[in-house]
Formats: C-alpha cells, structure tokens, sequence
C-alpha cells in the first residue's frame, strides 16, 4: 500500500487543509496491496462497509493462505472464504487457522462478529438437497454481523410445512427463499410477507430442471411484486445483499 499518500491525506486534516468527510471519501480510493498474485482491497470496508471476501475455487491453498496473513498482518478481525474444499481447508487452516464449514465448503479467519440489533434474516430451503447453498447464504450473512433463523425442508409439496413457520416469516426483515425443481418456493412466500425476498434457484432436479434454468426462470417470472432473483447456486450473493439490506439506515442511527 502507498502509505505516504495516506499520511499526506492526514497531515492535511490535521493542518485544517482538508476537512475529516473529504479525507474519508478520498481514502476509499486509495491504492490496494499487491503480493503478486493477488491485488488486496484493504479499502474495501471503507468503501462498502464489508471486507473483502476471498472466493476459494481455482486458488491453491497456498494462495489463499497468503491473502489471509496479509488480511491478517492489516488488521482484519475476520475474512470469509467461499468455496473452499475439505482438503484444500486443511492446508490453509496448517498456515492461517480458520473455522471450517463442510456443508457450504466455507471457512472464517477470526471469530464471528456479534449479531447487531437490526431485524432477522430468516433462511428458507425447499428441501434438503438445497442446504448446501442455503447454509452458504446463512454462514455468510452471520459473517457480516446479522441474525439468522433457518427453516429447512418447506418446500410447497408439502405447503403446510411452510405456513406452520407463518410467525418466523412474518418476522423477518428479509427473507433468502432457496429452491430447486421447478422454484415455486420464493413466490408462495412472497405472496406471504411483506418484506423482501431474495431468491435463489439451485441447480438441485431431474432432466428437463437444466441445472437450475428452470427455477431460475420461474423466479424470474414471480408474480410476487417482492422478489427479487440472483444467480444459480448463489448462496453467497443472496446473503450478502440480505445482510445489507437488514442493515439500511445503521449507519445513520
């Protein structure tokens, strides 16, 4: 990192040459820490109030080890790897000690941050088969700071399993709706609850489900005005935006 242009930026606050808000906004651009192979974003926080996450597949162990201790050595309370196979964990974990989760292949650097007082993201899988990306969504969104509830196995072939959760869903402040076969999951809820509804299509059916095209086509189609659709699979996506989305108006309070 440039640190002279950093300092220079504080020395001109602290002479009354450039005002704290104009020294912030210009220290969201400054340079990221390159160690060859990766380009850090150590601003990245600054800018969107989230560190940066590593994305584990198609990295060496080795690689994301040395993203972690330079992550590490610029003072990052925690970092979140997506991604991240069993065997390929166990190596990082021997070079920078992590916590792993085998079901969505995630691991954390640090200790999980406290819950904040914002509202619940709640979790909801259509069938067990989906609980990999599910819990993807999940363990992300505790990684940002956000309470989570989980309620699994409510697919609509079985509707009233669904709307015996009706209080947790209506609850919520923003709800994840993960879905193989055919997606109906996330209209149905949507149909339910006021609140945003973030869905996300698996790749989780047989022939004609296209890996996942046909709930994501059936999400994208939702009659349901609060639904919003990210990519197949996506269970990172889905709960980083619900994460910022429970968090709207924190930093104004």
């Amino acid at each position: 990192m440039e640190y002279d242009s950093v300092l220079s930026i504080l020395r001109a606050v602290k002479d009354g040459r450039v005002t704290p808000e104009d020294a912030l906004a210009s220290l969201r651009w400054q340079p990221f820490e390159d160690i060859g192979y990766a380009k850090i974003d150590h601003h990245r926080q600054l800018r969107h109030g989230i560190p940066e996450v590593i994305y584990g597949k198609g990295k060496t162990a080795g690689q994301i080890a040395g993203i972690l201790g330079a992550m590490r050595d610029g003072g990052y309370a925690s970092a979140l790897i997506t991604r991240l196979e069993a065997g390929k964990a166990e190596e990082v974990n021997s070079a920078v000690p992590i916590t792993y989760y085998p079901i969505p292949e995630m691991g954390i650097f640090g200790e999980l941050p406290p819950p904040g007082t914002q509202g619940v993201i709640v979790i909801a899988a259509a069938g067990t088969s989906d609980l990999s990306v599910a819990e993807e969504a999940a363990v992300t969104a505790l990684a940002l700071g956000n309470r989570v509830e989980r309620l699994y196995d409510v697919g609509v072939a079985g509707l009233h399993r669904l709307l015996s959760k009706h209080n947790e869903l209506m609850n919520a402040r923003v709800i994840v709706a993960v879905a193989g076969m055919e997606g109906a999951l996330a209209t149905v809820i949507g149909g339910l609850v006021a609140c945003p509804v973030i869905a996300v299509p698996t790749s989780v059916g047989y022939g004609a489900n296209f890996g996942g095209v046909s709930a994501l086509l059936s999400m994208l189609n939702s009659c349901a005005g609060n639904v919003s659709v990210v990519n197949i699979d996506n269970g990172f996506g889905a709960g980083y935006l619900a994460g910022i989305i429970n968090k709207i108006g924190e930093r104004a309070q």
